[in-house]
């Protein structure tokens, strides 16, 4: 006589129709039973709680809820076990499977029979603590300051345990395999890239440095080639850590940092303008006038430079479920394509665009390797459930560049004279 199937096997029946076949994984229950290939990812589920967070938001949110508070684990490294996923998801061809009425009447029915969905049950888990609540008009100037700050303001020490010296928060320029060539050389050869395109150089030219983060490209800018800068950030902690840094290097009469919109910014055109991937920020019916922003704070003849990533046509714009919800609330990319025509309808003329894409494959791996071998400080810093949540962004996010769901391109542009002459060299040796 059979006996009663273990939550296991109730869970693998359950979940097939739902993954076109075969669980992907090796599936262990809260009640230590187990299914599923033993040479698949390990994957636990301590509590029932996943089910409703999955049943309620169903797909990456509900999992990634589930990861980031612990009741859903997996097993060894997490960057090969979302790779195997993704594999399956590829293979089985996952996005166009369509469960029958039949198997969501099932799921519903095992999912009571478990104890996760009945009247106690009858509204969602809260959500996790480290879960962005964003509140206001989309993209208005109270609304964009909430969003930066609940990812820009976590903790400046943080930043400093993940990020190279300069404190660079975006795609590094890799131009050596050496093996004594690591970040911050990559990060450095960035900066030196953006400053020479945008022609800095002559002593004395003003710099806006739109959304500077913590300020490695205004510092490294009035440092390494003489120029007035100025800065911008809605993030309070960024400008207290680079007026700090300021003051260290003696550079208070160069750079001036500023809380400050880029809608808001008084006392242009300045003699170039960079913006180092915040276009992300802005959203897509506020992009033309970020971009007029660009346009109109820089001098005819000017040159800008816009680094920012991408998506290809069709696919979600957003940074996906949980990066939205985690991570960068409100993020929009698109086809670099559209960010082209954007920028040029603004009136500046573009002058090429330099895609990054396995640049930041290699930036994104520096990130996680120095982020794992600090995981216990990082812990201590800022506690386990938001070193999951990075843990998983980390590891998302490199894995999106790797397998060409994003891409990152530095986009160069300049803003003609009523002329049309703009200060353009015929050849250019930047790179």
């Amino acid at each position: 006589m059979t006996g009663t199937p273990t939550v296991a096997a109730r869970l693998e029946d359950l979940i097939a129709p739902f993954v076109g076949g075969a669980l992907p994984v090796h599936l262990t229950a809260w009640d230590g039973s187990t299914a599923g290939p033993t040479d698949a990812p390990k994957v636990t589920l301590y509590s029932p709680n996943v089910l409703r967070r999955l049943l309620w938001s169903p797909g990456e949110l509900g999992a990634a809820q589930a990861y980031v508070t612990g009741e859903l684990d997996v097993e060894g490294d997490l960057d090969e076990a979302l790779t195997h996923v993704w594999d399956v998801v590829r293979t089985r061809r996952l996005t166009a499977v369509r469960p029958s009425p039949k198997a969501i009447v099932e799921l519903v029915r095992t999912a009571a029979s478990l104890g996760v969905v009945g009247v106690k049950q009858a509204r969602p888990l809260p959500a996790p603590a480290s879960q962005a609540v964003i509140k206001g008009r989309l993209h208005s100037l109270v609304r964009d300051r909430a969003a930066i700050s609940h990812h820009y303001d976590l903790s400046n020490e943080f930043y400093e345990m993940v990020l190279d010296p300069q404190m660079a928060y975006s795609s590094g320029y890799w131009t050596s395999d050496s093996p004594d060539y690591g970040l911050e050389d990559a990060q450095r050869d960035k900066l030196d890239l953006v400053c020479r395109k945008i022609g800095l150089g002559r002593p004395g030219m003003r710099f806006l440095d739109v959304g500077c983060g913590w300020g490695s490209l205004s510092l490294h800018a009035a440092e390494h080639f003489d120029a007035q800068v100025v800065g911008v950030t809605i993030s309070r902690e960024q400008k207290a850590f680079i007026d700090k840094r300021i003051a260290d290097r003696g550079l208070q009469d160069r750079v001036e940092i500023r809380i400050q919109d880029y809608r808001e910014v008084p006392d242009g055109p300045f003699d170039a303008v960079a913006s180092i991937e915040m276009g992300e920020h802005v959203g897509e019916k506020n992009y033309p006038v970020y971009a007029k922003a660009l346009h109109d704070n820089v001098v005819p003849g000017g040159r800008v430079l816009v680094q920012q990533m991408s998506r290809k046509a069709g696919d979600n714009p957003g940074g996906g479920a949980f990066i939205e919800s985690f991570i960068a609330p409100d993020m929009y990319m698109r086809p670099v394509g559209a960010t082209v025509a954007m920028i040029e309808e603004s009136g500046l003329e573009v002058r090429d665009v330099h895609a990054l894409r396995e640049h930041y494959v290699r930036t994104v791996d520096a990130w996680y390797a120095t982020f794992e071998s600090r995981w216990d400080d990082l812990v201590a810093l800022v506690g386990d459930e938001v070193a999951r949540v990075w843990r998983l962004y980390l590891v998302g996010g490199g894995m999106a560049f790797r397998d060409g769901r994003m891409g990152v391109d530095q986009i160069l542009s300049v803003r003609p004279d009523d002329r049309g002459v703009s200060s353009m060299p015929l050849v250019r040796t930047h790179g």
